[in-house]
C-alpha cells in the first residue's frame, strides 16, 4: 500500500496500516525534539517544537526515576507510556523501544526516541519518515528530526546541547533554538513544550516534575517556551522561600524571595507572585519586608489592595487591623 504526499498530510495511522489492515486516522506530528539524561543531577527530560497544535500532548512523555520518551512523525502516542512502562519493569531504553517496533506494522513511518535513569540511549526512525528526517544518538541523549529544512538539522541540536551550560532545562533549550536556527520544520513553527522530572520518585508526580510547560499555539514557540521556563525558576525560588518561612528562616526566606523576584522582568506583568510573598512575610511579622512585594503588586493592579482585607478570615493574616494597614501602605506612592 503507497501513500502519496496528500496522503501523508492528512493522517497518521494505528499499527497495522501499512500492511493493510484496517486503520484508525491519528494526528501526523511532524517535529523536531530531544530526550536527555543529566549525569550530574539524575534528571530526565524531553522538549519539542513542531508546526503543530499542541504537540506537548503528544509527543514528550516523561516519569522520574524511570525514563523519557519523544514519540513523533506518524506519531503513535502509545509509544510514550508503553515505553515507559517497559522501562519501569527494568528494560534498558534500547530493549524497550525494540520490543515496541517489532511488533508495529507501521515502524517505517515512526520516529521515536528513548532514554532511561541510566542514561542509556535508543533511537528509531523509520525509512518512510518525510524527508528531511534523523536522529543522532549521544551520550545520554538523542535528538532527531523529521520534515526539516535542512539535514543539518538534528547536527545543530547535539552540538548545542553538548556546548552549552546550565542544568538539564536549559541545554534541552538550547537544542531546540539551534534546530530552529538551522531552519526547523520546514512549514514553519507553532507549538513547544518542556518535561524535566527528577532523578527519583517521591510518589507525587507533581513534585516529581521540575518542568511541565506547554507552549500550545504561538507564532514563536520556543522563545515563549524560554519566558514560561524563566517564570517556573522564579516560582520554584519562591516556593523554596515558602519552606524556609516553615522553619523559621527568615534569612534564607528573603534570599530566595528575592532570587525570584529578581528573575520576574520589571514593570511585573502578573502580581500574583510579590503578592502572596508578602502576605507571607506579614504574616511572620515582617512588615517592613512585605511591603516592597505588596506594592510590586499593586503597581500591576490595585485591586490587590481590595484582596488583602479579605485574608484574616481565612487565617492568611493574623488581624484585619493587620491587613487594613497594610492595604493603606500598598496605595501609598
Amino acid at each position: 500500500m503507497r501513500f502519496t504526499l496528500p496522503c501523508v498530510l492528512l493522517a497518521a495511522f494505528a499499527p497495522g496500516a501499512v500492511s493493510g489492515q484496517s486503520v484508525t486516522p491519528k494526528r501526523p506530528v511532524a517535529t523536531y525534539s530531544i530526550v536527555a539524561f543529566d549525569r550530574e543531577t539524575g534528571e530526565l527530560g524531553v522538549a519539542v517544537q513542531s508546526h503543530w497544535f499542541s504537540v506537548g500532548a503528544i509527543v514528550p512523555w516523561a516519569e522520574a526515576g524511570i525514563g523519557a520518551v519523544a514519540t513523533q512523525s506518524f506519531v503513535e502516542p502509545s509509544y510514550g507510556p508503553l515505553g515507559l512502562d517497559l522501562m519501569r519493569m527494568g528494560r534498558s531504553a534500547h530493549d524497550a523501544l525494540r520490543a515496541l517496533v517489532s511488533t508495529d506494522a507501521d515502524e517505517a513511518v515512526r520516529q521515536v526516541a528513548m532514554v532511561d535513569a541510566q542514561g542509556r540511549v535508543a533511537a528509531h526512525t523509520g525509512s518512510r519518515a518525510i524527508f528531511a528526517a534523523g536522529h543522532l544518538v549521544g551520550d545520554g541523549y538523542s535528538v532527531q528530526a523529521n520534515l526539516m529544512e535542512r539535514e543539518t538539522v538534528w547536527g545543530a541540536m547535539a552540538r548545542a546541547y553538548e556546548s552549552s551550560d546550565g542544568d538539564l532545562a536549559e541545554r534541552l533549550l538550547a537544542a531546540l533554538e539551534a534546530a530552529q536556527h538551522e531552519g526547523g520544520d520546514i512549514r514553519g513553527r507553532q507549538s513547544a513544550a518542556i518535561v524535566v522530572v527528577a532523578a527519583e520518585s517521591t510518589g507525587k508526580p507533581w513534585i516529581d516534575r521540575r518542568f511541565d510547560l506547554r507552549v500550545e499555539d504561538h507564532p514563536e514557540p520556543v522563545k515563549e517556551l524560554r519566558r514560561l521556563v524563566l517564570l517556573q525558576r522564579a516560582y520554584l525560588k519562591l516556593n523554596e522561600g515558602d519552606e524556609w518561612v516553615t522553619k523559621g528562616e527568615l534569612g534564607s526566606a528573603m534570599e530566595a524571595y528575592s532570587e525570584a523576584m529578581g528573575l520576574v522582568p520589571d514593570p511585573v506583568t502578573n502580581g500574583e507572585a510579590p503578592f502572596w510573598v508578602g502576605v507571607t512575610l506579614a504574616a511572620e511579622g515582617d512588615r517592613e519586608a512585605a511591603l516592597p512585594f505588596l506594592r510590586r503588586a499593586f503597581a500591576q493592579d490595585e485591586k490587590w489592595a481590595e484582596l488583602i482585607l479579605r485574608l484574616p478570615a481565612s487565617g492568611l493574616l493574623p488581624s484585619e487591623a493587620l491587613a487594613a494597614e497594610l492595604a493603606d501602605l500598598m496605595r501609598q506612592r
